[in-house]
C-alpha cells in the first residue's frame, strides 16, 4: 500500500496515499462528523459539517472531498472548526421541523445526535420556512420534507446505488426541495418501494407507513386469530434496535418477545422458503427441459418484481411464478390450514414481520388472496416490530429464548440463507442438483453464489449439463446484469435481490448512523447470521423438510400441482415507465 505522510492534531501517521482528509482522520482512528456523506454513495461535501483546518490552505476545507498529499498539516478540531460546525448546525436547524419528541427518528437522529454534541442553540436562528404537505401516497414510504435537511444522501441511494433517481433536488435557492420530476407523488412514479432511501436518512424525513395500528386493532379483537411469521433476516437485525452488536442472532429473544405482545401463533417463514424451493426448483427444471422462458428469475424480491415490470417489462415473462415466502405463508395458513383447523379465513388476520418495505406494497397486489381474502393483511418492518415491543415494555434483553410454534416450527438451512444474496440461488441449487443427479450432495456450500459483490456468476455441471447461474444484489447491478443477457450473454437462473447484499441490508432494517455504515460491513455481519444458523441446522436442504413433506402430502399432492399454482403461484404486470 502507498503512503504519504501528514500530520492530524500535531501528532504524525502515514496513511494511504489518494485518501481524503476523512479517510486519513478515521485511518488515524480520527472521526470527523459528517451528515451528507456516504461512503461510495454521496461524497459532496454539502453539509460543511466535515469542516477542517488544513495548513496553507484558504479558509476551512471539507474532510470528505479533500485529497491528502505528503506533508499535509491538519486540524479537526479548533475552537474555529467546532464554532463552524455549531453555526452550520444552527442554519440547518432554522429550516428544520423541530418536533423531535414524537419524531420516529428521536433518539436515533443523527442531527440530534450531533446539536446535542455541539451544544446548538436550536433558536439561534430565526425566520421564513417552507411548508410541505407530507407525501403518504404510496403504501409503504412517507416523506415529510419539512423535515429534510437536503443532504441528498436519498437522492445518492436511488440514483447512484441503486440506479432509479426518481427523486432529486426541485428549484434553487431557499426554495430547494427533494420531490419527484414536476413534483409527482411518489405513487405516480416508477419507484419501487425498495426503502434505501429511508435507511440513508439521517433524520426523520423519510420512514415507513407505520401499520403497527392495525395490527394492535386486531390483537384487540376476541373474534380475530392473529398470527405472525418472521422473515429469516429479523432474527439476524432486530437485535440492533436494543443495542445489540451488528451480527448478533436474537431469534429466541425475538420470538420470546413476540409472544409476549399477544399473537396466538409465531412462526418462523423458513418454512415457506422452503415451500418456496420446491415450487422454483420445479419450475427451474421444467424450464430447462422445455427450454422455454429461460433464464428463470427469481420473484422473492417483491422491489426487484416492481423494477422489472417498469424498467425491464420484456423480462417479466422470465420470473419465477412463485409468491414470494411472505406470500405462500398466508395463502398456505388461509387455505390448508384453516381447513384443517375449521377456521374461517376471515376470521384469520396474518401478520409478516419482514426487513422490507416493499413487501408493504407486494400484500396489495392483485393475484394475492389464495383463500379469497387477502394472503397477508399486514407486513410491518424489523423497525416496526421493535416499536412494538418497546411500547408494550417488554424488556427485550431479559427474556429466556423462546421457540417458534408448532406446526410451523420447522425450516431447513437452504430457508434460512434466504435473506443473504445469493441465498436463493444455493438454496434452489442443492434441491434442484439432488434432483437431476439422483443422489445426495457431498457439498452443500456453493461458495460462488456466496458473498456481497454487486454480481457473482457460476457454472456447475449437473447431470452432464452445464448450469449458468447469476447473481445480483442492488437494481443498479440487476441493470448491469439483464443489460448483458439481453446483449446475449448465456444464463440459465438468475437470483436477483432489489437491495444491496439481499434482505439483511433491506429498507425496513434498523437505522445505523453513517459512521457505522461507513466503517462496518453490516451486509456481511448480518449475512454470518444467516450462515451460521444453516451450518448448524440439522436439515439443510429444503427437500427434506419435512413439514413441507406433510404438507404437499396433506394438501398440494407434488410440486408444481394444480393445486399448488392455485394457492401458491402469482402473475406480473408490464408497467413501463
Amino acid at each position: 500500500m502507498n503512503t504519504v505522510n501528514v500530520k492530524i492534531n500535531n501528532r504524525e501517521y502515514a496513511v494511504p496515499a489518494n485518501s481524503t482528509v476523512l479517510e486519513a482522520a478515521r485511518y488515524a482512528g480520527i472521526d470527523i462528523p459528517t451528515l451528507c456523506y456516504l461512503k461510495d454513495i454521496n461524497e459532496i461535501g454539502a453539509c460543511r459539517l466535515c469542516l477542517v483546518e488544513v495548513k496553507g490552505a484558504r479558509g476551512l476545507v471539507t474532510a470528505c472531498v479533500y485529497p491528502v498529499n505528503e506533508g499535509m498539516e491538519i486540524f479537526t478540531n479548533t475552537p474555529k472548526i467546532r464554532n463552524a460546525r455549531k453555526m452550520n448546525l444552527e442554519l440547518v436547524l432554522s429550516a428544520h421541523k423541530k418536533k423531535c419528541l414524537t419524531c420516529i427518528r428521536s433518539t436515533t437522529c443523527e442531527l440530534q445526535s450531533l446539536c446535542n454534541e455541539y451544544g446548538v442553540d436550536e433558536d439561534f436562528f430565526k425566520g421564513r420556512t417552507n411548508h410541505y404537505d407530507l407525501d403518504t401516497s404510496t403504501p409503504y414510504i412517507v416523506r415529510d420534507n419539512e423535515k429534510c435537511i437536503l443532504c441528498r444522501r436519498c437522492v445518492a441511494a436511488c440514483k447512484n446505488m441503486q440506479g432509479i433517481g426518481v427523486i432529486g433536488a426541485n428549484d434553487r435557492g431557499f426554495d430547494t426541495h427533494i420531490a419527484s420530476a414536476f413534483e409527482k407523488s411518489l405513487d405516480e412514479t416508477s419507484c419501487i418501494g425498495c426503502g434505501q432511501c429511508i435507511v440513508a436518512c439521517p433524520v426523520g424525513a423519510l420512514y415507513e407507513k407505520d401499520d403497527t395500528a392495525k395490527v394492535l386493532e386486531a390483537l384487540a379483537d376476541p373474534t380475530k386469530h392473529v398470527v405472525i411469521c418472521t422473515a429469516p433476516s429479523v432474527r439476524a437485525t432486530i437485535g440492533e434496535c436494543f443495542d445489540y452488536a451488528p451480527g448478533t442472532d436474537v431469534e429466541g429473544k425475538m420470538v420470546s418477545a413476540i409472544k409476549a405482545l399477544g399473537f396466538e401463533g409465531v412462526y418462523d417463514m423458513n418454512l415457506t422458503a422452503d415451500l418456496t424451493i420446491m415450487e422454483e426448483a420445479t419450475e427451474f427444471l421444467e424450464r430447462m427441459k422445455e427450454g422455454k422462458n429461460l433464464p428463470l428469475i427469481t420473484s422473492c424480491s417483491p422491489g426487484w418484481i416492481k423494477y422489472c415490470e417498469h424498467y425491464f417489462p420484456e423480462f417479466t415473462d422470465n420470473l419465477s411464478t412463485c409468491k414470494s415466502p411472505q406470500q405462500m405463508f398466508g395463502a398456505m395458513f388461509k387455505t390448508y390450514y384453516a381447513e384443517k383447523m375449521g377456521i374461517d379465513p376471515k376470521d384469520i388476520f396474518f401478520v409478516s414481520a419482514i426487513p422490507c418495505t416493499a413487501k408493504k406494497f407486494e400484500v396489495t397486489r392483485d393475484h394475492q388472496s389464495a383463500a379469497g381474502v387477502p394472503d397477508v393483511d399486514v407486513a410491518i418492518t424489523t423497525r416496526e416490530l421493535a416499536r412494538m415491543i418497546k411500547q408494550a415494555g417488554i424488556e427485550f434483553r431479559t427474556l429466556e429464548d423462546g421457540k417458534f410454534d408448532n406446526p410451523f416450527d420447522i425450516g431447513s438451512g437452504a430457508g434460512a440463507i434466504f435473506g443473504a444474496t445469493g441465498g436463493v440461488m444455493e438454496a434452489a441449487l442443492r434441491t434442484a442438483a439432488e434432483v437431476i443427479e439422483g443422489k445426495k450432495l457431498e457439498k452443500l456450500d456453493f461458495d460462488d453464489v456466496r458473498g456481497t459483490q454487486g454480481i457473482k456468476r457460476a457454472t456447475y455441471k449437473l447431470g452432464g449439463k452445464e448450469i449458468r447461474v447469476a447473481v445480483a444484489s442492488g437494481t443498479a447491478n440487476a441493470k448491469r446484469l439483464l443489460e448483458s443477457v439481453k446483449n446475449g450473454e448465456k444464463v440459465d437462473f438468475i437470483e436477483i435481490m432489489a437491495c444491496p447484499g439481499g434482505c439483511v441490508n433491506g429498507g425496513g432494517q434498523p437505522t445505523q448512523p453513517a459512521v457505522v455504515r461507513n466503517n462496518v460491513n453490516l451486509r456481511e455481519l448480518r449475512a454470518k447470521v444467516l450462515y451460521t444458523a444453516d451450518k448448524n441446522m440439522d436439515v439443510r436442504k429444503s427437500h427434506e423438510n419435512s413439514a413441507v413433506k406433510k404438507i404437499y402430502d396433506e394438501y398440494f399432492g407434488h410440486p408444481g400441482s394444480h393445486k399448488a399454482h392455485e394457492v401458491l403461484h402469482t402473475s406480473y404486470v408490464k408497467r413501463g415507465l
